[in-house]
Order: structure tokens, then sequence, then C-alpha cells
């Protein structure tokens, strides 16, 4: 039987002493949610363009209610302007090691007391657009014991990403990985233009040697939320199918 109540969204704030300041939260509860139930936890950079151009509650409702994945608590980080995005989540930016620590070391610990949330890496997801992506993946190699899953959406790939990925040994990564196969002429945050899908390429030959649980596709078309947000629903399937 379908689930009949809605979930509830609401908003909070943390404070990172690595990153020196408060950062607003997003967070979703799934329909029914209980702290009696432990609940699976996806972490979304870009909180805010995940909420309301990615819709992304409402896509995981949908499938929460149709009894097709399982109940997820969902929190997304919004970021205050492109700059600090980029020094944050650009895996060579002045932040990238500060907003990795913040994830690992401060917000899943904020999840897990306000919260009941799974406490095997396993049940803890990252998600991220681009540069978001990027450093989503990055703490999940950083953290392989605190973040099990990653989902990536037309990340942004460059050779500190690839070194990284080349160093790590026996990761036991779940992987949901995807990108246009127009993205050959993106232009990035310091207007510059770059090619993202060959560097995608070359990750994907990566990830599909080391052997993990990995799911690569090419979708038809370019940089844009417009190819992003409906690619959701396949990215919650793949990491959270009953």
């Amino acid at each position: 039987m379908s689930k009949q109540l809605f979930g509830t969204i609401k908003e909070d704030q943390i404070y990172s002493k690595y990153l020196k300041k408060e950062l607003p939260l997003m967070i979703y509860l799934p329909p029914n949610y209980s702290p009696l139930y432990s609940y699976h936890l996806l972490i979304a950079q870009d909180g805010k363009d995940y909420f309301q151009l990615g819709r992304i509650a409402r896509q995981a409702e949908e499938l929460i209610s149709s009894n097709e994945i399982e109940d997820v608590i969902i929190i997304g980080v919004p970021y205050e302007n492109v700059q600090e995005r980029r020094e944050m989540y650009h895996p060579d930016g002045a932040q990238a090691d500060a907003y990795i620590r913040f994830l690992a070391e401060e917000l899943v610990p904020y999840a897990e007391d306000h919260f009941q949330t799974f406490s095997l890496a396993a049940g803890r997801t990252l998600i991220g657009d681009s540069l978001a992506a990027t450093i989503s993946l990055m703490t999940a190699l950083h953290y392989p014991n605190t973040f099990g899953q990653v989902i990536l959406q037309s990340p942004y790939v460059n050779q500190t990403v690839l070194k990284e990925l080349s160093s790590v040994k026996a990761p036991h990564l779940k992987i949901y990985h995807v990108i246009g196969s127009e993205e050959t002429n993106v232009e990035t945050t310091n207007g510059k233009q770059k090619d993202f899908l060959t560097p995608n390429r070359e990750m994907n030959k990566l990830l599909v040697n080391m052997g993990m649980t990995y799911h690569y596709h090419e979708f038809k078309g370019d940089h844009r939320w417009t190819f992003w947000q409906p690619d959701i629903k396949s990215a919650l399937l793949y990491m959270f199918h009953k």
C-alpha cells in the first residue's frame, strides 16, 4: 500500500569550525518519519539547487510513496556565492580540504544527533552536480568508512581527481556517474571554456577497472539542470531501490 502522508522540509544551520562560519541546511524528512527507525542519509552539495531546481525532495517522495525506494533523509548544503562555491568545491580550491572535513566530521555527527540514521558507510550517500559532484567524490575517497555511496552528475574532472582515484586501494564505493554527450565546451565559473566529456570518459575507464559497484551513462544534453533534474530519479532508484 502506498503511503498517504507527506514528508516535511525544514531549515536549520550548523557552525563549522573548519570553515569558520555558519552554514544553512535544507532538510527533507520522509513520510511517517519516526526516530524508532533508521534511515538512509543523502547529503546534497549545491543544496538549494537540488531542492529548488532538481526538485529532489519531491522526486524522492514520489518514489518512497510508490514503494520503489527505501526511506531517505536528505540534507542539502547551499553555497553563499559562486566564489565561495569554487573555493569549497574545486579539487584544488583553498577551502576544499576544510569542506571535506566539515562533511565527514561535523555534518554527519549533526545528522546522527538530530535524526535516526544508519551508522554504516553504505547508509550514507553524497550527491552533487559539476564541482559539487567533484567534492562529493573527493570526500568519499578521503572518508571511505564514513561515506559508501556517491551520485555524480557531470563532475568536473582534472588531474588532481584522476591522481586521487588512481592512488586509492580497493575502495568499497557504490557510484552513479552521468555526463552529457554535448558537454564538450562548458563555460566554467571563472569564465573559461572546458571539455567535461573527455576527462569524464577517462575517469569512467579508471572506475570500471577498479571493480566497484558502478553505473555510468551519457545522457543526450549539456551542462544544465534541464538534464540533471530528470536524471535524479534514476540516481535515487539506483542507490535506494527496494
